[in-house]
């Protein structure tokens, strides 16, 4: 039996902005499937996982997780907006991250 996933996928977009002004506090994200506001809904409140690897091992593992939290829709094409335990890096624009549906 093949094994399910209990995440969907989804991209980075970059941070909230302005024109000239970047707020690193909000980032943007693009979930897979999501294509306007009324889908977006059922995401909001859901847990995001942003996973990479770094070069120091810190208790046997290189792979970290920054958490976060959809807040909001942004827009009408099913962006949504989100808040992370401390802002993404610059590096994670265009990176896939996980919207945790199911807490195990």
């Amino acid at each position: 039996m093949g094994s399910t996933r209990l995440y969907a996928k989804a991209r980075v977009l970059g941070h909230k902005r302005g024109k000239r002004n970047s707020r690193p506090n909000t980032s943007l994200i693009q979930i897979e499937g999501v294509s306007n506001p009324k889908e977006a809904e059922f995401y909001l409140g859901k847990r995001l996982a942003y996973i990479y690897r770094a070069k120091r091992e810190i208790a046997g593992s290189k792979v970290r997780v920054i958490w976060g939290r959809v807040t909001r829709p942004h827009g009408n094409s099913g962006v949504v907006r989100s808040k992370f335990t401390s802002n993404l890096p610059p590096q994670a624009f265009g990176a896939s991250i996980r919207v945790v549906s199911a807490q195990t």
